[in-house]
């Protein structure tokens, strides 16, 4: 008897072993697939977001809302792969929706004829130009005006490039932000 109570306890034991690492699996294989399609985490580089993000800030991109077809909004920030260079991730903001006009006139913005209030951009003098967002593209802009590559040099950005939206700043610890 006394060898058959050690037997079913080994059992009990190597069920339970079982059972934690398949638990630990699953738990494993769901945060990976949210980190892969729901959130991500970036770390922006250069000033072209100056003063919303500086340089190095590490930023958690969301990525869902846009793999289940939600179209971004005007002034949501994105992150989307650089026209130019598909292996670069861009940070901008949101200006114009499919069908907008966007027109810069003397450092100021309007969006369908109506002037666009931007307390958070440093803004470009010498821009003036207009566009008509095509369907299916946004058209974005750095904050930092002056020092953004944008539409203004690669054009509208087409929805199917666009990564995620920018939902908080977690790095540096004193700028933690949501957006």
């Amino acid at each position: 008897m006394p060898d058959l109570a050690r037997h079913d306890a080994r059992d009990a034991r190597r069920t339970r072993r079982m059972r934690r690492a398949l638990r630990t699996l699953i738990v494993g294989l769901v945060l990976i697939a949210v980190h892969r399609h729901a959130f991500h985490f970036s770390i922006v580089r250069g000033s072209s977001m100056n003063p919303t993000f500086v340089d190095d800030e590490r930023i958690v991109v969301e990525r869902l809302s846009l793999l289940l077809g939600e179209e971004p909004r005007r002034g949501e920030i994105v992150v989307f792969s650089c026209p130019t260079d598909p292996e670069l991730d861009f940070v901008k903001r949101v200006i114009g929706l499919p069908g907008d006009e966007v027109r810069l006139e003397r450092g100021q913005l309007y969006v369908n004829g109506e002037r666009a209030s931007e307390d958070y951009a440093l803004t470009d003098l010498s821009d003036r130009r207009t566009w008509r967002v095509p369907s299916e593209h946004v058209f974005v802009l750095g904050d930092n005006r002056p020092r953004s590559c944008d539409s203004r040099s690669f054009d509208c950005v087409p929805l199917a490039s666009l990564r995620g939206r920018v939902c908080a700043r977690v790095w540096p610890w004193e700028r933690v932000d949501s957006f």
